[in-house]
């Protein structure tokens, strides 16, 4: 017999996905084996994730109760979509970098003493299993697991005791980087080293941060700056880090960089990545056609990609 009640309070974290299916772009949450159709479960549900998660509390609430009911009519297996970036059309992708200390080292870079923030352009994004396409103007593609965070809303000149109040929740991220681009050429070409199509996969959901769900229910908490991440590629672990190893935790991360610019809901930060890039191997080691990458985040879940 089906348990209908699919949500466990105990235990479970709210993870958002969009996906396609029969030709169209839904809001789903994430299961084992299937997503639950949120447009269809209920008919007020925004139908894109920046729309949803500008809503907040309320709406998440809302889908927690979707998931206590009678949902299997609502159910749609995984082989039956395509599972898309949780969220396509950030206003802004941040990224910070020599932000563990072990890869400040590993690079012969020092360790800053205040957050180093680029960018990428959006055009970079791709999500879980969509191919990251080597480019022919680059040789030297990196990879680089992080931890990404997604503003759920306005921030300017936040504190870091009410940052994580700002956030959405978090996602799985891979920085993937043309090292020739971003330190060889004049003066470094961070911007475009790191924007080409698809440098940016992010996924497969965005786990809601339990600070927004209501304070009755019982969801087990999260903390961002403490959790174990690691990047396999073809079955190799070439990074294995924890974000208590930051140099600037994602509280500062949020301050800091909210000083200077308006955060919106649905913006994206990358935080940061853990030793053992390829750049810093002997020999280097960079992604070619072929590869399988999986970027893995405790209790957030997988982001796989293969090269093409």
């Amino acid at each position: 017999m089906i348990n209908n009640n699919i949500f466990n309070k105990s235990k479970d974290l709210l993870k958002l996905v969009t996906f396609e299916y029969q030709n169209s772009k839904r809001i789903g949450a994430l299961f084992d084996k299937f997503v639950i159709d949120l447009q269809q479960a209920c008919k007020s549900m925004p139908s894109d994730m920046k729309s949803l998660l500008s809503l907040g509390t309320t709406e998440y609430n809302k889908i927690i109760n979707v998931l206590e009911s009678d949902n299997e009519k609502y159910r749609i297996s995984l082989d039956s979509i395509k599972i898309k970036a949780p969220i396509e059309n950030p206003d802004k992708v941040i990224c910070i970098g020599l932000n563990f200390r072990d890869h400040a080292k590993e690079g012969n870079f020092q360790i800053p003493s205040e957050p180093v923030v680029f960018s990428k352009f959006v055009n970079s994004i791709c999500g879980h299993n969509d191919f990251i396409v080597k480019p022919k103007e680059t040789d030297q593609v990196d990879y680089e697991v992080e931890l990404v965070i997604v503003i759920g809303k306005e921030a300017k000149n936040v504190s870091k005791e009410e940052a994580l109040s700002y956030v959405a929740g978090y996602t799985v991220g891979n920085d993937i980087s043309a090292r020739d681009w971003q330190l060889h050429k004049p003066a470094g070409q961070w911007l475009l080293g790191k924007s080409f199509d698809t440098f940016a996969p992010i996924g497969p959901s965005i786990t809601i941060n339990p600070l927004q769900i209501d304070s009755q229910r019982d969801i087990v908490s999260l903390d961002p700056n403490h959790l174990n991440l690691k990047c396999i590629l073809n079955g190799e672990t070439l990074q294995n880090g924890n974000t208590k190893e930051f140099v600037f935790n994602s509280q500062e991360l949020i301050s800091y960089i909210s000083r200077v610019i308006t955060l919106k809901p649905g913006d994206i930060i990358f935080t940061g990545t853990p030793a053992g890039v390829g750049f810093t191997r002997n020999p280097p080691l960079y992604l070619k056609p072929g590869d399988h990458v999986v970027c893995e985040i405790e209790n957030l879940g997988k982001l796989e990609n293969y090269v093409k």
